[in-house]
């Protein structure tokens, strides 16, 4: 089995992030242009309760933007922990403690805050695309009703 070199393990992480930050970035701008698509063909129309899975929808796609927020926030949060347990682990700490007892410590804390961090990046991310499934399955709902009512009426 082949054991990945320290420049390989950087170049892996590197393209792991870029890949899920683009993923983010590409579901916020899924829901932003749903957002704006919706507003945009419902100027000046009156709402009945069919539009209630429209009005769901657009919930749905709020929240999804809001948690993808979230997400990019709590990735760059663990960033910076990852970033200072790399910095106490070679003894270069703007407050590197000096004693090992407190050194370990450190090290124990900020790893502790890294998985915190990045347990709250994984629960957001989660959000963000469970949010947006929500809202594109009540546009359709809602487009089926619209559809129903309109072949109803002919």
């Amino acid at each position: 089995m082949h054991q990945l070199s320290d420049p390989e393990l950087l170049e892996l992480y590197k393209q792991h992030r870029t890949g899920q930050d683009k993923y983010a970035y590409f579901l916020l701008a899924i829901v932003a242009s749903a957002i704006a698509f919706t507003v945009n063909k419902t100027i000046g129309l009156k709402v009945t309760y069919a539009d209630i899975p429209l009005g769901l929808s657009v919930i749905f796609w709020g929240l999804s933007f809001y948690f993808g927020c979230k997400y990019l926030e709590w990735c760059q949060t663990a960033t910076f922990s990852n970033f200072n347990l790399l910095q106490l682990k070679k003894g270069v700490h703007p407050q590197q403690p000096l004693h090992p007892l407190e050194i370990e410590a450190a090290i124990n804390g900020v790893t502790s805050a890294l998985e915190s961090n990045s347990s709250n990046a994984g629960k957001y991310n989660s959000f963000q695309f469970k949010c947006a499934i929500g809202g594109a399955l009540m546009f359709l709902i809602w487009h089926a009703i619209k559809v129903y009512f309109f072949t109803v009426t002919i």
